[in-house]
């Protein structure tokens, strides 16, 4: 496997499968840039705390870092752009908002988990045939 299809995940699928691909990406980066990250930039003082009391040094950088991953991380994945990097962002970021912003519990961190679980399998996925990424892994396709 080259480094293009690993960044930018240019396995065969069928059309169904990239269909499918393409639902999950819009669905999910959408409604996490725009319901979670947009919402969180700036960070708040709250959220910064929150940050703090997790355990992280720097709370404010990574508050931002947090932010900045669900919204702009959001955005690369409804776009299938960077799919499997964007991906891997916002799976640690949604792993830690579960695993230690929520406890690990379900009841409480229901959403993040969510999200974790869609960002895992763009990940392992990537992008599929309706995406930016495409263009960029295999442009002689579109010469």
């Amino acid at each position: 496997m080259d480094v293009r299809s690993l960044l930018f995940g240019t396995g065969r699928t069928s059309r169904a499968t990239d269909l499918g691909l393409l639902i999950l990406r819009v669905g999910l980066g959408l409604t996490l840039a725009l319901g979670h990250g947009l919402g969180k930039l700036p960070p708040s003082a709250g959220f910064i705390e929150g940050t703090a009391e997790m355990g992280f040094p720097l709370p404010t950088f990574f508050a931002w870092a947090a932010a900045l991953s669900e919204f702009v991380g959001g955005l690369l994945l409804a776009v299938g752009l960077a799919t499997r990097p964007a991906a891997f962002f916002v799976a640690c970021t949604l792993a830690t908002a579960f695993f230690l912003g929520h406890g690990g519990s379900v009841d409480e961190g229901e959403l993040a988990l969510v999200f974790l679980v869609g960002a895992l399998a763009l990940l392992a996925s990537g992008a599929g045939r309706y995406a930016v990424d495409r263009w960029i892994a295999r442009p002689s396709l579109y010469a």
